[in-house]
């Protein structure tokens, strides 16, 4: 089991996986500004940077990948494309499962975006190791994140979903402790990272 988890990890650091990797959320990362077109038509401009949060995520990951063809670690792009590629990736499961809930109906797109969004969470685990994040990285990104929060759900700056304004609320209580987990999991990576670094 050991030898095929090694081959695995071997493949998945490649530099032509990566490089497909890469493609494959540059691709995402435009398609999903694309995606925001609408809402960001009626937003003031100071809040544009607030409004397409998953293409955000993919594009922190983007640099975090082109940083690991280059031989580096773009530190902060690390930790910003772990914490928000889990939260916006499962906060988008969440919202599209409760829209079914709602209607009794998902749409292909809506099966779409959980598919695309889950995944977005999965690979941010699944390079877990390849990080080399500090706490002061995490703590950029805490600010980054939770002043997020803020901007969506006391601006009315989040995605558009009717869902969420059946359930402001609920969703936004939600959205504070998805935000503060994902948080907390970069938290322990990093204490661990330098842990690791002091043996």
């Amino acid at each position: 089991m050991k030898a095929y988890v090694m081959q695995a990890w071997y493949f998945m650091n490649h530099r032509a996986f990566l490089t497909l990797l890469l493609i494959i959320n540059v691709l995402g990362t435009v398609y999903g500004y694309y995606w925001y077109k609408g809402q960001l038509s009626i937003t003031e401009p100071i809040f544009y940077i607030f409004v397409p949060d998953s293409p955000t995520a993919s594009l922190f990951f983007c640099f975090a990948i082109l940083g690991w063809l280059l031989g580096r670690n773009f530190k902060l792009m690390e930790a910003l494309a772990l914490v928000t590629l889990i939260k916006y990736g499962l906060w988008a499961v969440a919202m599209n499962l409760l829209t079914l809930v709602e209607t009794g109906y998902l749409s292909p797109i809506g099966w779409m975006l959980v598919a695309s969004h889950f995944l977005m969470a999965v690979q941010a685990v699944l390079y877990l190791p390849n990080y080399r994040f500090e706490k002061w990285h995490v703590l950029v990104v805490a600010v980054w994140t939770l002043h997020n929060d803020v901007i969506d759900y006391l601006f009315g700056q989040m995605p558009i979903y009717h869902v969420i304004n059946n359930y402001p609320s609920h969703i936004g209580y939600f959205t504070f402790w998805l935000s503060i987990a994902c948080i907390m999991l970069a938290y322990l990576e990093s204490t661990k990272r330098e842990y690791l670094q002091r043996q």
